[in-house]
C-alpha cells in the first residue's frame, strides 16, 4: 500500500539528484493508478519529478512536464513498452514510446506523441 495514493509512495516520484524534490500531480497520479490496475502488475517508476539542473544533466527538453511534477517515465515487468504506450494513448496522455520504457505526461492542450 502506498502512502499517497493505493499503490505509490511519494519516494517513488522523487528527483534522482537527492535535492528532495519530489512533487507528484494529482491526475498524473490518477492516471498512474489507472495504469498500474488495467496490466495488474506493480509499475516501476523509472524517473519522474526533475529539478531544473537534473533534468539539465539527463538532457531533458526545457519545457519538460518531468519538471513540474506532471511526467513519468514507466516499466511494467513481462509488458512491452509498447503496449504500455498503446494503453496509455488510449487514456488520451501524452506518450513517448522507447525501446526500454514509456514516458506518459498530462501536458495542457493537445496530447504529444514520440
Amino acid at each position: 500500500m502506498g502512502n499517497i495514493s493505493k499503490h505509490f509512495n511519494r519516494v517513488e516520484f522523487a528527483c534522482q539528484c537527492g535535492c528532495g524534490f519530489d512533487t507528484v500531480d494529482a491526475e498524473t497520479l490518477k492516471y498512474l493508478e489507472n495504469i498500474r490496475e488495467h496490466f495488474n502488475k506493480p509499475l516501476r517508476i523509472t524517473s519522474a519529478a526533475r529539478c531544473h539542473d537534473h533534468n539539465k544533466s539527463v538532457g531533458g527538453a526545457d519545457k519538460s512536464m518531468h519538471k513540474a511534477g506532471r511526467a513519468c517515465d514507466i516499466q511494467i515487468d513481462l509488458t512491452a513498452p509498447s503496449d504500455i504506450a498503446d494503453y496509455a494513448e488510449s487514456l488520451g496522455l501524452s506518450v513517448g514510446r522507447y525501446k526500454t520504457f514509456t514516458h506518459i505526461d498530462t501536458r495542457t492542450g493537445l496530447a504529444a506523441r514520440w
